[in-house]
């Protein structure tokens, strides 16, 4: 099934490439069309967010390895997770933000790139992060301004936002990260060469272009829905049928639907609740990526104690 999921997401990566371009020069041969924070949100809590939506049938699995029966136990744990992640946003958003950029910058990183790498080491986590670093980062260099923007109505305190800014820019960061996470993808191609791993590039490309003509949000958004959550949907289809990718995918949209959902309409009255108290657009961005780090920490880490113990 390997060189399936390689050949599959090879030809993913082309398609989502000349997507990117034609795409982008569109919106920027345009430049009247706008795209909505609300348009985004929706993609999110469709396409995003579903690729994570069959988080419950791993907690069962989990559960059965570590012999506990009470399934409702998992439900707890990850519900709880994801609420102290918004809890501690809250009280220290500068230092929970950092955080759950290295943590996004690594699970992109990884979710995006080892179908192609047949060994795990603490070198290749590092590549790893280093090359999901590039969705993180290449906003600030493109759309400097814009990120900021989004940073400020994080919750993040403006004498925090300012000092860590100076200390990015004076130490040429965002630069040296962009170098870094290129380096990682010429080395992440070059173990153990196949052809195949010419995604590598064409993902590197594609995040540069929607950046380079899009607003951060947009470019996230395409990157995330388009890219990030369909790879990692493709792998789950297959495992559950790897004789027939268009049956699979039928039988994940079946059992991640429910939990899309659910997931989706707590963000919806959330969004209700914010829009009382904040501008819609900064309403909607908390909701994206406050949410999303409510997300992705129990996700990761249920990740991270399946495979340690299934092997």
């Amino acid at each position: 099934m390997s060189n399936k999921i390689k050949r599959i997401n090879l030809n993913h990566s082309f398609i989502f490439f000349l997507f990117c371009n034609i795409f982008s020069v569109i919106v920027f041969k345009f430049s009247n069309l706008n795209i909505s924070t609300l348009f985004c949100l929706l993609l999110i809590l469709t396409i995003g967010v579903s690729h994570g939506a069959l988080d419950h049938l791993k907690g069962k699995k989990l559960l059965s390895i570590l012999n506990i029966k009470k399934f409702y136990i998992f439900y707890l744990i990850y519900t709880l997770m994801a609420l102290s992640v918004i809890l501690i946003w809250t009280i220290v958003p500068a230092i929970t933000l950092i955080v759950f950029l290295a943590v996004a910058s690594f699970h992109f990183g990884k979710e995006d790139t080892q179908f192609l790498i047949n060994k795990n080491s603490n070198l290749t986590s590092l590549l790893y992060f280093f090359r999901g670093l590039l969705v993180i980062i290449v906003p600030l260099y493109f759309n400097f301004d814009e990120t900021v923007t989004i940073f400020k109505m994080l919750l993040i305190d403006n004498e925090q936002l300012y000092s860590g800014l100076s200390f990015i820019e004076k130490y040429k960061i965002i630069e040296i990260a962009i170098s870094l996470s290129a380096l990682s993808s010429i080395i992440l191609f070059l173990i153990e060469f196949n052809f195949k791993k010419f995604a590598i590039f064409l993902d590197f490309f594609s995040i540069i272009i929607l950046n380079y003509y899009l607003s951060p949000l947009v470019a996230f958004t395409i990157y995330f829905c388009f890219l990030h959550s369909i790879r990692h949907t493709v792998s789950l289809a297959l495992e559950m049928d790897n004789t027939n990718l268009k049956n699979g995918f039928i039988l994940f949209v079946k059992k991640a639907f429910p939990l899309t959902v659910l997931t989706a309409i707590f963000c919806l009255v959330g969004l209700y609740f914010l829009n009382n108290v904040y501008e819609l657009n900064s309403a909607i961005l908390k909701i994206i990526f406050i949410g999303l780090a409510s997300l992705t920490f129990p996700h990761i880490l249920l990740e991270y104690f399946l495979e340690k113990n299934e092997k």
